[in-house]
């Protein structure tokens, strides 16, 4: 079962974190959410960075913004995910050079389209990104 840690995940339902946290779910992924506050989001335990998931994630799935992101970039190099999915509002430069430049894979698209049309993992590692 393929595993993702939704950074920025809400507890507001109508908040597009928050909705990706559920759909990934329903597509029977491991959900992991984080936010620095550590709640729990859909009966799930939050987690308050990614250092402290109970395993490596397949994706790490971005809902905060850019400079945050950036200043994340060693604690997501060092989790080693398959993918570094950037949302909008999530993406841009410099995060994406840097990113990159430290041999991630990284998408800027959004997770929850992705979702509507297929498994975003697998058609990113399938058609590269």
């Amino acid at each position: 079962m393929p595993s993702v840690a939704i950074v920025g995940a809400s507890t507001n339902a109508e908040r597009p974190s928050n909705l990706a946290v559920r759909r990934f779910r329903a597509r029977g992924y491991t959900v992991w959410p984080v936010h620095p506050a550590g709640h729990s989001i859909d009966g799930l335990p939050g987690f308050r960075a990614l250092a402290g998931l109970p395993g490596r994630p397949d994706l790490v799935c971005m809902y905060v913004n850019p400079e945050t992101g950036l200043g994340m970039l060693d604690e997501i190099v060092a989790c080693r995910p398959q993918v570094l999915w950037l949302n909008p509002g999530a993406d841009g430069e410099p995060l994406l050079s840097a990113a990159r430049a430290r041999g991630l894979r990284v998408v800027e698209a959004c997770a929850l389209v992705a979702l509507a049309t297929g498994d975003p993992l697998q058609e990113t590692l399938g058609g590269g990104d």
